[in-house]
């Protein structure tokens, strides 16, 4: 059995690596640098869809808000970069609303390690503190979803009337230099484009890790039956609230890597919409599978894409469409059906078989019967 584990996870890497691989050294040469910023664009989403995988496919939290952990980490290091001003100037955007002194919040982002930090611990830490408020209380199912969704519509509409701090509605646009380079420059987006395949693969082996173990059989029995977890002696609450937080601070670093590659940040992302098509991504792909969190993030974008260049004035309908035919044909979404085919890439391991064949199990039928059962 230990074998055979440590072969699956052994071809496991292996077809991680052939993909990184292919990413890198096959795309930039197949795609032009617009199609590539586009790759780019949407790996980085699949960054947040394993996130959100994490929290609902194994735990059973429908999060509707999570645009908002991705929108800091997008504005964290935006900030950094919108600070790359000669000494003793401000922002662009601040002196056209009248602003003289750079506010004192921003004062830590002319660091870029400061910056860095906060794309993770900013997103991580309000996670945490907003699933602690409404976990300690057993706010679970739909209502969790709703309070998520309400959070989302507070921070939109915060971010979204601060044109003196962010802007506006504009948000944050025009980076110029980072380290010495061009932002906009081919090279440098190729740079992000390397870096985002690196945290992608980084992002689903952590959480291949926490939902391969104990803690992801504890995930998967909260998400079951999150009473019997609790007589059995554990704290749902502590979990939730840990696993929460990681699925913000994975939203984050997605949310950083898309600013970087789209060179702009806006209250958009935190827009309700937004967040609801993060979950979508899940549906389509699988939940529970992580490779089908990242399936699903690439082909809806891409599906997009595709028709909104193909079919201008209607698209929308049609990939409107597109989720409500995978909704109601394939409920276990494309990897889940993969599975139902025996597809031998995506086959689970077999399970440890216990109850109830230890009830056949001619041992414990002898013991019964001489024990007058």
């Amino acid at each position: 059995m230990r074998r055979n584990r440590k072969r699956l996870i052994l071809f496991e890497v292996g077809v991680v690596v052939a993909i990184a691989l292919i990413l890198i050294l096959i795309m930039p040469v197949v795609l032009s640098s617009f199609r590539l910023n586009l790759l780019g664009r949407f790996l980085s989403l699949a960054i947040v869809a394993l996130g959100i995988d994490l929290i609902w496919g194994y735990t059973g939290l429908l999060s509707l808000g999570h645009g908002i952990f991705f929108g800091l980490g997008g504005y964290a290091i935006a900030m950094y970069l919108k600070l790359q001003v000669p000494q003793g100037e401000l922002p662009d955007f601040m002196g056209l609303y009248g602003v003289t002194e750079l506010p004192w919040f921003w004062q830590p982002f002319y660091s870029f390690p400061v910056a860095v930090v906060a794309v993770v611990v900013i997103p991580a830490v309000l996670a945490g503190l907003l699933g602690y408020l409404v976990f300690r209380n057993r706010i679970k199912g739909v209502y969790f979803s709703i309070l998520t969704q309400a959070a989302t519509i507070v921070f939109f509409n915060f971010f979204n009337g601060q044109q003196k701090l962010f802007n506006g509605t504009n948000g944050l646009i025009d980076f110029t230099t980072l380290f010495g380079a061009t932002v906009s420059d081919t090279k440098t987006q190729f740079v992000f484009y390397i870096l985002t395949i690196l945290f992608l693969v980084a992002t689903y082996a952590l959480c291949r890790w926490l939902t391969s173990g104990r803690f992801g059989r504890l995930l998967i029995a909260i998400r079951d039956d999150e009473s019997r977890v609790r007589f059995s002696g554990y704290n749902p609450t502590e979990f939730k609230v840990l696993v929460f937080a990681i699925s913000g601070a994975i939203a984050g670093i997605a949310g950083a890597f898309y600013t970087l590659q789209s060179g702009s940040v806006s209250p958009r992302a935190m827009d309700i919409a937004f967040s609801i098509e993060m979950v979508i991504w899940v549906a389509v792909g699988g939940r529970a599978t992580l490779v089908g969190a990242i399936l699903g993030a690439l082909l809806v974008n891409y599906a997009r894409v595709f028709l909104s260049e193909q079919f201008s004035e209607i698209w929308l309908f049609f990939q409107g469409a597109l989720f409500l035919i995978v909704v109601t044909v394939l409920p276990d979404g494309i990897v889940g059906w993969l599975r139902q085919q025996k597809f031998f890439l995506l086959q689970r391991p077999a399970q440890i078989a216990t109850y109830p064949s230890l009830e056949q199990d001619p041992e414990v039928q002898h013991e019964r019967q001489n024990l007058g059962n």
